[in-house]
């Protein structure tokens, strides 16, 4: 059971567990090369610091405090292992069982980066789906088993299974800590980017907690993301994920007010977005269509409605008419309820509210987003912009109760306080 720790002294503990953890597990990961143990390792480090931080004082350093005490516990743990294969080797038994494997060729393309590594271990076909993209959520990310259930909408129990089945399978097979390559890279390529852009939509509009971002995790998922990219160049959907990485990325700074509140959209002052960054996701999805042999993938269609955002330096001038075509493409290749939600938006603003409202009502019978509070939200503006503004103001409400994210429950309550005014902004951010 992983520890959830209280904030300790400013905080420094709460932050160390969100930020250094998975940094932690990576590196302890590469020295015992089982994840289930080096999480353990991990987790014990932190207890440390939940009894040590409080009595001696935060260390200048806590997330290298924390993982030099992962890395002595972990290599004290090697060298038991050493001695007891030493003495079973003494007695006489097996070699074989007391010598390690030996280590696998080194790879010209192979690239040292622990996080990378992680991803790459938890993302093995040994796994379903599901429990790959669950375990790296937890092992990279440092999610609890909670946030990683809202943003599968599915029970929190379901996820705790998949993450424990997923390393018993991992430690079981004797997986290997390293990123591979040839057909073993190309057979995993698919659920690395998926858990990528889950990494980094926690960080870009966390599920839970009271903070709307969480820029550590955005961070690392678009150094992961552009790492991929120089190491697959001829992978459209890599450059596509970058892409999409870079210009959801450049938005930051606008996307929270002064005092951390969530701004919408429509409403960010587009002088703050990061040019930079917008530049480098143009780059990337010239790339990307470049190396194309055939239709455009999911991360790359992502990354072209993005970047329709990105060339519009007023919201009104954004070509809501491609948005909406393009998310018909992305739900024909990938049909999903949320991405029919978020063409309803789209529609909404290139054809006008009571067009999309029969789209979004279509959806209220969906399982996966009965508890998704964008969908209320979303039915909200609508309603709204329609002049229901009573329906408005319930849908917002809804809206509020289902949101796990504390900073986007104000903001939907204090839409629902004053959708009576001037009418609701379309969401989105």
């Amino acid at each position: 059971m992983t520890p959830q720790p209280t904030a300790g002294p400013d905080g420094a503990v709460e932050t160390v567990f969100r930020m250094e953890f998975p940094r932690v597990v990576a590196a302890v990961a590469r020295l015992v090369r089982d994840v289930g143990i080096a999480e353990e390792l991990a987790q014990d480090a932190l207890v440390a610091a939940l009894e040590q931080w409080p009595r001696d004082g935060v260390p200048d350093n806590p997330g290298a405090w924390l993982t030099a005490t992962a890395r002595h516990r972990a290599v004290d743990l090697v060298r038991r292992r050493e001695t007891y294969a030493r003495k079973l080797a003494e007695i006489g038994r097996d070699a074989d069982l007391v010598t390690a494997p030996p280590e696998p060729p080194a790879d010209p393309d192979d690239i040292d980066d622990d996080l990378l590594r992680l991803v790459f271990t938890a993302c093995h076909p040994a796994l379903s789906a599901e429990a790959r993209t669950a375990l790296t959520l937890r092992l990279l990310g440092g999610l609890t088993t909670a946030e990683i259930a809202r943003a599968f909408l599915v029970p929190e129990a379901t996820v705790a299974q998949r993450i424990v089945r997923a390393k018993r399978t991992l430690a079981r097979r004797n997986v290997a800590f390293e990123v591979p390559y040839g057909p073993d890279r190309e057979a995993r390529l698919g659920s690395v980017l998926d858990v990528i852009y889950l990494i980094f939509n926690e960080g870009y509009a966390a599920t839970a907690g009271d903070d709307w971002l969480r820029p550590a995790l955005c961070e690392d998922a678009l150094r992961l993301a552009r790492v991929l990219s120089g190491l697959m160049p001829k992978e459209p959907e890599v450059h596509g994920l970058t892409a999409l990485l870079e210009f959801q990325a450049s938005r930051t700074a606008a996307r929270t007010g002064p005092d951390g509140e969530p701004v919408l959209l429509a409403d960010q002052n587009r002088a703050r977005w990061n040019r930079l960054l917008i530049t480098r996701g143009a780059t990337a999805l010239a790339r990307a269509d470049a190396v194309a042999s055939g239709p455009p993938g999911p991360y790359v269609l992502q990354a072209a409605i993005a970047a329709c955002h990105a060339r519009a330096y007023r919201y009104e001038e954004t070509d809501w008419h491609r948005i909406a075509a393009l998310y018909a493409l992305l739900a024909a290749r990938t049909p999903s309820p949320v991405i029919e939600l978020n063409r309803a938006v789209a529609v909404s603003m290139a054809e006008g509210p009571e067009a999309a409202l029969p789209l979004v009502d279509a959806l209220s019978t969906e399982p996966a987003l009965r508890e998704y509070h964008l969908l209320p939200s979303v039915r909200g503006d609508l309603l709204a912009r329609l002049g229901r503004r009573e329906e408005a103001r319930e849908e917002f409400l809804r809206a509020a109760e289902l949101a796990g994210n504390a900073r986007e429950r104000e903001m939907l309550r204090r839409r629902a306080e004053g959708v009576g005014g001037e009418g609701a902004r379309p969401g989105g951010g």
